[in-house]
């Protein structure tokens, strides 16, 4: 990488990093929320599918954004945002209370994705080695921020460990503002010019958007949408699910009470950081479209196999929750270059902003129907569903294969 690349790289490794920190620690502090109030799986699951689903629903106008205005900023901004978020959670009274700051949390971390990608798609010229280090930065946050949460509320009340989280996103901004950089150094080198900046009123978004999803990038979205139902479903509650078994149910060790299943749930986000990394290097030797069918089908046998592994015992399970945080955070870069080589270098913050839309916004509603489904189903009801969801995804994945 030259130096530009590196400092693109480690100013979004940075982002990427403190993004996942506080989305994969939600599901820690819903174990707590569940014991604190007096709520159902299922409602508790709407209020944290609000937060998640405004990542989603901010992801458009982010994106537009990101076509017109300098990364950096919009980064920053998300970073202090999502700060204020869980400043806002350590003062919340109640289930409304929390739903309302993971709101702004929500918001605020909408930004992230559609300037992060879009940075590193225009700004490196090493673009499959940029992704890989993203992605497994993404997974240091995803599996540190759910490990000290869990760490901290073996010994704090959840209000504090929410207040301490505010820490890191502050000191993230500051550092990220100092950081300097080529925003535009790859498209430079490729002689593509950025053109308009991006859409500027409601006539040129719907005609972008119509160039857009004209082409192989609306199956694209159709995969990365059903991938989102999969990936929140499978990860909101898990730490619930694995406490409900016998061999990870909850130790009271003196006036201690540990929750070993919240450690296992970092074990496998640990695990997403090389399924990241290798994702993201595997895209620079192998076409996107075929590898990200490979996980995809690799994801349906995941999901068949879980409920059988939770039955088993404490080896196989072990072995299932490897696979699955290899695996699901593998998809991640997959697509995020797939998607790169769909779309033209000037719409690429408009694409990334619909991507996340169907990621994290439409993709939320997988907590809501992960919360229901336990609730009124049971865990292999839901389970069954998770894998006809990948199914579909991949059935997809395979009309794009077939008409590249």
């Amino acid at each position: 990488m030259n130096p530009n690349d590196r400092r693109i790289v480690s100013f979004t490794m940075l982002g990427h990093a403190l993004f996942h920190t506080y989305e994969l620690s939600i599901p820690v502090f819903v174990v707590a929320w569940l014991d604190a109030f007096s709520t159902t799986p299922a409602t508790l699951g709407l209020a944290v599918g609000l937060g998640y689903g405004l990542v989603g629903l901010g992801s458009l106008p982010a994106g537009i954004l990101a076509d017109s205005r300098e990364s950096r900023e919009l980064i920053v901004g998300s970073l202090l945002g999502m700060g204020v978020g869980f400043g806002l959670l350590a003062a919340a009274p109640g289930v409304v209370g929390i739903a309302l700051a993971l709101a702004v949390w929500g918001v605020a971390a909408s930004l992230y994705h559609p300037a992060g990608l879009a940075l590193l798609s225009r700004g490196t010229t090493e673009r499959g080695a940029g992704f890989a280090y993203h992605g497994a930065a993404g997974n240091v946050g995803t599996a540190l921020g759910p490990f000290v949460a869990a760490l901290l509320l073996v010994f704090l009340n959840w209000r504090l460990v929410a207040l301490a989280f505010v820490v890191p996103a502050v000191v993230g901004a500051v550092v990220a503002a100092r950081v300097s950089f080529d925003e535009t150094a790859a498209v430079e080198s490729e002689e593509t010019t950025m053109t308009d900046g991006g859409p500027t009123s409601l006539g040129d978004l719907l005609g972008d958007s119509q160039r857009l999803f004209t082409g192989g990038f609306v199956l694209v979205f159709g995969v990365v949408m059903l991938y989102g139902l999969y990936y929140r479903g499978v990860l909101t509650f898990l730490p619930d699910l694995l406490a409900d078994t016998s061999f990870l149910a909850p130790m009271t060790i003196g006036v201690t009470t540990f929750e070993p299943s919240r450690f296992v749930y970092a074990g496998l986000l640990v695990l997403g950081v090389f399924g990241q990394y290798a994702g993201g290097r595997l895209t620079d030797s192998f076409e996107t479209d075929r590898l990200l069918a490979s996980v995809l089908a690799g994801l349906v046998v995941i999901a068949l196999l879980f409920v059988p592994a939770l039955e088993a015992g404490i080896v196989p399970l072990l072995v299932i929750c490897a696979v699955l945080g290899f695996v699901v955070y593998a998809t991640a870069p997959i697509y995020q270059a797939t998607i790169a080589d769909y779309v033209t270098a000037e719409a690429r913050g408009l694409s990334y902003g619909y991507t996340y839309l169907g990621m994290f916004g439409i993709g939320a509603l997988g907590a809501t129907l992960a919360g229901g489904l336990l609730t009124y189903a049971g865990t292999t009801t839901l389970f069954v569903v998770l894998a006809g969801l990948a199914v579909g995804a991949l059935l997809l994945c395979l009309r794009v294969v077939t008409a590249h």
